[in-house]
């Protein structure tokens, strides 16, 4: 996975720990890099933001090779093996380790100007950083964070070698990594753009996360235009600067159905905007041939596609359910570069026919493995899709995804794929 720069990280991210909303926690960046990538995930989860200050021991003679790290409140980890192979005298060791504690003092005076350190007593600590190599500095931070109070410790990361992953989750109570490439030898190779993050920045991002506190999701109710009709919606934003995921409600459904407002909930938690609409007004609903018309279905997807391209340049997905993912994918396979991701929930890709291999958004199938007949109906269209294709099967799961868990399962799936697929590229 390669990520555009650390922006671009944190978004990604953010949909990774949506799961943590709830639990009120505290976002903590590691300076310098890691901050911008934990300002993302904070205003995603509606989280405050603070810096962990923790300082990497350098053998004197090969400064990137560490031997330990230091961190707020006498925090001490030492590698004595790396101590012993390079030969790093008790004299050397108490040497490094006074520099980088008095620039450690520098550093948190700095960041924080005149503000307290945020508290983290009895609460969930998110310590972030833009990925992980020897994992000491992060395992410092855990340790600083657990001995500041917090309840619970999880490690968040884009990017780390396996083995480091590994040894890190027993330093934190859960460890979230997007990517653990096997051939790793620098986190920079993860990212096209890894310049430097500037004392100067840190200090900014911390200042307006302090200043302006992320707000709780906007909803509006809306009348989106398609053509000459004008459909009912909810638009939920969690950021002005959020994606935005369309639903295409099934047969019998509407904007109200509250299995797609509980995926709607938490893809708003992982910062993503949706909108729930009626592709019918209530008349139209009201005669069932026009719920199965996707050609009809299909043009109002993207008429009201078209009105929400006018209120936001950021990039639009479809999730789509039952026959609305059969218009979904039908509206996708003419929207081009407008249509950036496609999620289907218990589909009928069978009734867009011929229109499958013209999609060319990144497309997510989910089906319930006790749902047979859509299965079997998923998995041709797998084969007749020429765009970047997944099929997730929900085991024990049947059409509508009601029992215990499988919904749950339905909404992790649609936000991971909206988050990697959705993420705004730079040109």
């Amino acid at each position: 996975m390669l990520f555009t720069d650390r922006v671009d990280a944190g978004q990604r991210l953010a949909g990774a720990l949506g799961h943590l909303r709830e639990a009120r926690p505290v976002v903590l960046g590691l300076p310098r890099g890691g901050v911008p990538v934990a300002f993302q995930v904070a205003r995603a989860l509606g989280a405050p933001l603070d810096v962990i200050v923790v300082r990497k021991l350098g053998v004197p003679y090969h400064r990137e090779l560490g031997f330990g790290a230091i961190g707020e409140g006498g925090v001490r980890i030492i590698s004595d093996d790396i101590v012993h192979r390079g030969r790093v005298s008790e004299k050397d060791v108490a040497s490094v380790e006074r520099a980088e504690a008095a620039e450690l003092s520098r550093q948190a005076r700095r960041f924080r100007a005149d503000r307290p350190r945020v508290g983290i007593e009895g609460r969930t600590a998110i310590v972030v950083d833009d990925g992980i190599a020897t994992g000491a500095t992060a395992a410092a931070a855990c340790e600083v964070v657990r001995a500041q109070g917090a309840a619970r410790v999880v490690l968040a990361v884009p990017v780390a070698p396996p083995d480091a992953v590994s040894w890190l989750r027993t330093r934190a109570d859960e460890v979230v990594c997007l990517s653990t490439p096997r051939s790793f030898s620098a986190v920079g190779e993860w990212y096209r753009d890894f310049s430097q993050t500037p004392d100067e920045e840190v200090v900014a991002l911390l200042a307006r996360s302090a200043a302006d506190p992320p707000e709780a999701v906007r909803s509006v109710d809306v009348e989106a235009e398609a053509g000459r009709v004008r459909l009912s919606g909810e638009l939920a934003l969690p950021q002005d600067t959020a994606p935005v995921v369309m639903f295409a409600h099934g047969s019998g459904s509407s904007r109200h159905s509250p299995r797609n407002r509980a995926v709607a909930k938490a893809l708003n938690a992982a910062g993503l905007g949706t909108l729930l609409f009626d592709l019918l007004t209530e008349p139209e609903a009201a005669d069932r041939r026009n719920v199965f018309d996707i050609a009809v279905l299909a043009d109002r997807l993207s008429g009201a596609t078209r009105w929400l391209r006018t209120r936001t340049p950021w990039p639009i997905g479809y999730f789509g359910a039952s026959t609305g993912a059969a218009a979904a994918l039908w509206a996708a396979s003419s929207a081009g570069p407008e249509v950036a991701a496609v999620v289907s929930r218990g589909g009928r890709p069978d009734l867009a026919g011929s229109r499958l291999p013209g999609v060319h958004a990144p497309t997510l199938l989910i089906v319930g493995g006790r749902d047979t007949t859509v299965l079997d109906l998923n998995r041709q269209a797998e084969s007749a899709l020429r765009c970047e294709c997944r099929l997730a099967v929900v085991p024990g799961a049947t059409h509508l995804f009601e029992e215990p868990g499988a919904l749950e399962e339905v909404s992790a799936l649609a936000r991971d794929w909206f988050t990697v697929h959705l993420a705004p590229r730079k040109g």
